[in-house]
């Protein structure tokens, strides 16, 4: 138990010296979940979300999404989703943006480390743009993968991912736009109740070079 204690307070102690060293932005990010399991096939998510930046002051975005998962097995599932919410544009002012999300999910369980990919269609529509011109649907590809170790009798688990997002059907002069290095814990309160805290460290490339350091807590129920 002090090992595990031990391992845990270096990682947050890790985290908390990457996010000070950064000459950067940072964001405050507060997300609530709900999730149903139909059946052993079917789930259904529900979130809200609050994006802060400019050290937290700001709020970036606000939103809503649902969405739904077919699970083929216990290694392939596909999700469909929907995220509807109010983003600060180049106006400085708030307008509504349309997400639309089509998934394929792997899984793979491998002792107590727990693997998952994910290969993301995500398709932008904006309400408002600078330029009237300019194309308001935008699509991007976004894969990610992720890794969680589970803590035998221990209700802490900590976690990783890595995703990238890549333009489709437009010219970026990049392979990758922007990139979200993320660590983690998972809280198990009881079967229903989750608490994660994370750091992201995200870097945007599109339209200049910024760099983002994030905290990020969430509270998931689960039905």
């Amino acid at each position: 138990m002090k090992i595990k204690r031990l391992l845990l307070s270096l990682i947050f102690l890790a985290l908390v010296g990457v996010l000070y060293s950064q000459e950067s932005d940072f964001g405050l990010w507060y997300e609530v979940n709900g999730e149903k399991s139909l059946n052993k096939k079917f789930d259904l998510d529900a979130s809200v979300m609050i994006r802060t930046f400019m050290g937290g002051s700001k709020i970036e975005q606000a939103y809503f999404e649902a969405g739904a998962t077919y699970n083929l097995n216990k290694y392939l599932g596909f999700t469909a989703s929907y995220r509807i919410g109010n983003y600060v544009e180049d106006d400085d002012l708030y307008h509504i943006r349309h997400k639309w999300f089509g998934d394929i999910k792997g899984y793979l369980p491998v002792k107590q480390f727990h693997f998952s990919a994910r290969l993301r269609l995500q398709i932008l529509d904006r309400i408002y743009t600078e330029n009237q011109m300019e194309n308001k649907a935008e699509y991007d590809g976004r894969f990610k993968l992720r890794c969680i170790y589970k803590i035998r009798k221990f209700p802490v688990d900590p976690y990783a991912s890595f995703e990238t997002f890549t333009p489709v059907f437009r010219s970026s002069g990049r392979l990758i736009d922007k990139s979200r290095t993320t660590a983690g814990l998972e809280y198990k309160l009881n079967k229903k109740n989750f608490i994660n805290t994370e750091y992201i460290y995200q870097r945007d490339n599109s339209p200049e070079l910024s760099v983002m350091n994030i905290v990020s807590l969430s509270y998931t129920y689960k039905f």
